[in-house]
């Protein structure tokens, strides 16, 4: 498709189109919103970078604009980040002029600057699970006249535990209506999940996955992780433009970004712990170049929009291979070209294994650390120290059980004299004498000194 007046938006949709530089439909667009158009129930699939958002929003605005009713959607995402981006989607979209309202309703926020934006009867409200959920119960949020639910990102809502949560909202909602769901992946739960709340749904998946690793060069350093930071100081000084560098505790992007300060780097932290209003200032400066490197956790993987970030660094392995693809998606954006580097240390071999059969499910995954593969085939080998005896062989062996501490063996229970000095264990009249003098004599020296 090559315009989006193809498409038979309002005028007024188009005008904002223009306006802000979207000319052509992205594959997730030019599939998705025809559909959504005619009030089809979505099953979406399409990669972070992909355009996306503008799949469900472009739509569900010109549906609301052409609507005589009083309709309102709601949008819900995993993340405060993904929010704030995708009501600035929105807003864009509007237009200053527009009068149809967005609201944003996310945690972290002082909840009576929201009750505010309620008043004013927004029609599109953009909100976390738990938010919208403490708003429902201060019944300062009616969704009776809701006729458009996205749940964006389900799988990662699903991860984060806001199934239930999730649930609860749609009890407030009316059965008829027309709901889009969009997820990177397809588990098992997302189909059951759709199976419930989707009527008939039509399935629209782009494998974008692909597209991301043409246009994201990627290198991998084995490293061992006490020079990791050394490692990254020089990543970032033979690299120009923006870093977002991920890792994998909160305590590890204060700390790591306190020593960048130290070394010369404009840099900051970015983690759940955060103040809303300080994760807005931390993302606004690294929008505006104020900030060279970010360092965060997982919770910039999604909704986090920055167009000229090129680097992504992976300073630890994300523990689901497919939160890699959300990290590397940061940069490379809307058909640019980035880089991803992966710092991959002898314990995380593994998990750059699962992350390179994602990547090329083709191809034959070898990788080694240290001389040992990072398939978990390995690790057995580490437990046949002479410490364990989970193997039946080592099992059946006696003599390295019968060391005196242990009467976890039945026929070695069967010996009474198990507390013997151990030179005989069929002698059980000389061991018995052995006892007392074994026990005493120890313990004489001890008082002397």
């Amino acid at each position: 498709m090559d315009n989006f007046e193809k498409l038979g938006l309002c005028q007024a949709l188009n005008k904002s189109l223009k306006k802000i530089g979207f000319k052509k439909p992205t594959p997730i667009q030019a599939e998705a919103i025809p559909f959504i158009l005619a009030g089809k129930d979505l099953l979406g699939s399409a990669s972070t970078g992909t355009g996306k958002t503008g799949a469900f929003a472009i739509p569900v605005i010109d549906r609301i604009i052409s609507s005589n009713k009083d309709e309102c959607a709601l949008i819900v995402t995993p993340t405060r980040e993904l929010a704030k981006q995708v009501i600035n989607v929105f807003r864009d979209l509007l237009g200053p002029s527009n009068s149809i309202k967005a609201c944003c309703l996310i945690g972290g926020e002082a909840i009576g600057k929201q009750l505010n934006q309620l008043k004013r009867n927004p029609r599109i409200i953009i909100g976390t699970p738990g938010r919208i959920n403490d708003h429902l119960e201060k019944k300062s949020l009616s969704l009776k006249k809701t006729a458009y639910l996205v749940l964006d990102e389900t799988d990662r809502m699903l991860d984060m535990g806001f199934g239930i949560q999730i649930n609860q909202i749609l009890k407030f909602m009316p059965q008829e209506r027309q709901t889009l769901m969009f997820s990177a992946t397809f588990p098992k739960n997302i189909i059951t999940l759709s199976k419930k709340y989707l009527k008939n749904p039509e399935r629209v998946t782009v494998d974008a996955e692909n597209t991301l690793s043409k246009n994201i060069k990627h290198e991998v350093i084995n490293i061992d992780n006490s020079k990791k930071y050394n490692t990254l100081i020089e990543q970032l000084e033979k690299r120009k433009g923006a870093v977002l560098v991920f890792v994998k505790t909160k305590h590890s992007t204060e700390k790591i970004a306190k020593n960048l300060k130290r070394d010369g780097f404009k840099a900051d932290a970015l983690n759940g712990d955060l103040r809303q209003s300080k994760r807005d200032r931390i993302m606004k400066n690294f929008r505006e170049n104020k900030i060279r490197v970010l360092i965060a956790t997982d919770i910039a993987s999604r909704g986090l929009d920055v167009r000229h970030l090129q680097h992504v660094i992976n300073f630890d392995l994300p523990q689901v291979a497919e939160d890699y693809i959300h990290r590397i998606g940061r940069t490379a954006r809307a058909g640019a070209s980035g880089e991803a580097i992966c710092f991959v240390s002898p314990n995380e071999g593994h998990l750059w294994l699962n992350i390179d059969m994602l990547l090329n499910p083709d191809a034959k995954h070898k990788y080694s650390t240290r001389g040992k593969s990072s398939n978990k085939s390995y690790k057995p080998k580490r437990k046949s120290s002479g410490k364990s005896s989970n193997g039946k062989n080592f099992a059946d062996k006696p003599k390295r059980k019968s060391s005196g501490k242990s009467s976890n063996g039945k026929n070695f229970a069967d010996k009474p004299k198990r507390k013997s000095s151990g030179k005989s264990s069929k002698k059980t009249v000389r061991s018995s004498d052995a006892k007392p003098k074994k026990r005493f004599y120890p313990a004489k020296k001890k008082t002397k000194k």
